[in-house]
């Protein structure tokens, strides 16, 4: 029962509570919650919106899943906005000079974009190991620093290609692109099995293999791992290095399933919005699905709030109320079961005593 409250409860008191305060948001501003909602709902039913929410979910999915392996060491790898996005325009690159044969110029691209995106990781993961730094201070710097360096790449000068008013990548020959699936009005990016394999191999690495049990407890206590022999600095190492591997696969269904190169004007903020994915998925990999399907419903649908004169904002309201709310309803509901297992443990101390004293009396007499 511990473990269903622990799991299940605090993200559906979560979603409860930011439908009402929401719904609370727009009786204020004069809107109707039950309208409201129900477009948004139908929404998911027009078009290609449903297959936009899933080919979007995808995304959010890889890099809640990058922010979760650090989170797993404990570590704060705010950086995925900068991993992904460094990572995806040298991919784009390289795989838009490469003529190689399908499949194998699609795996060498993806290839790149793995190492891109661990190498990115590997500066503020050798700061935190050498000298401490923090991952959090680190990580920023370099998100900030990663938009000088794709406006210096995507560069009529270096390797930009100007295409109307924008300017990006040379596109990536159909040899290296990921095919979709028709589906209604709209295709399903093929990327979505690959990121579904990508969320059970993590799966598995932490909980069939002895390297997702040290990493686990490095993130638990790195003092009682190295009693174990674990190194926490190897462990801190390695998991910043797997986050950036995997959020350099970030910007890969787009990139390989729509729109073949990358721009200045690229999408951004997949990053960031990894961090609340993976805080309402709990870092579990079925958790973090639903978090990112949620997300990218709310963002998808949002529009539709503008036909009944309703903002938008209001879907980003609820995105924002759901990661507070999820913060606070995991602590409350820890602190309900660590309260009640204290309980269990009292009443097990006295009923011991009164054991120990039956005896007592009875050796006495």
């Amino acid at each position: 029962m511990s473990s269903w409250r622990t799991r299940l409860l605090p993200p559906l008191l979560a979603i409860a509570f930011a439908v009402i305060l929401s719904a609370i948001a727009l009786v204020i501003s004069g809107a109707d919650p039950v309208q409201a909602y129900g477009t948004m709902i139908g929404q998911l039913f027009k078009g290609s919106t449903a297959v936009d929410t899933v080919n979007l979910a995808t995304v959010y999915y890889l890099s809640g899943l990058a922010v979760a392996i650090g989170f797993q060491m404990n570590l704060f790898n705010i950086g995925v906005e900068g991993q992904y996005r460094f990572a995806a325009v040298v991919a784009a690159i390289i795989g838009g000079a490469l003529q190689l044969p399908p499949v194998i110029h699609t795996i060498v691209i993806l290839l790149v974009a793995i190492v891109s995106g661990a190498l990115y990781a590997t500066i503020p993961a050798v700061l935190k190991v050498t000298r401490g730094v923090s991952e959090v201070i680190s990580t920023i710097m370099l998100n900030s620093i990663v938009a000088g360096i794709i406006a210096f790449l995507i560069n009529a000068n270096q390797f930009g290609v100007q295409t109307g008013n924008n300017i990006g990548t040379r596109v990536i020959a159909p040899s290296g692109r990921i095919p979709g699936i028709p589906l209604g009005s709209g295709t399903l990016f093929g990327f979505v099995f690959i990121a579904i394999v990508i969320g059970g191999a993590y799966w598995f690495m932490l909980n069939r293999t002895r390297f997702g049990f040290e990493l686990k407890a490095s993130g638990e206590s790195a003092t009682a791992a190295a009693a174990g022999g674990v190194s926490a600095k190897k462990m801190t190492l390695i998991a910043m290095l797997l986050s950036g591997a995997v959020a350099g696969l970030v910007a890969m269904p787009e990139l390989l399933g729509r729109d073949y190169s990358y721009g200045i004007t690229a999408t951004q903020m997949y990053g960031f919005t990894g961090i609340a994915v993976a805080l309402l998925g709990r870092n579990h990999p079925g958790g973090i699905a639903f978090g990112a399907l949620l997300w990218a419903f709310l963002d998808t649908s949002a529009v539709s709030l503008e036909q009944i004169n309703v903002s938008k904002e209001i879907a980003t309201i609820m995105q924002g109320i759901i990661v507070l709310s999820v913060v606070v309803a995991y602590e409350i509901v820890r602190r309900a079961d660590l309260a009640a297992e204290q309980r269990r443990v009292g009443r097990a101390l006295a009923g011991n005593g009164r054991k120990g004293a039956s005896v007592a009396e009875g050796g006495a007499v």
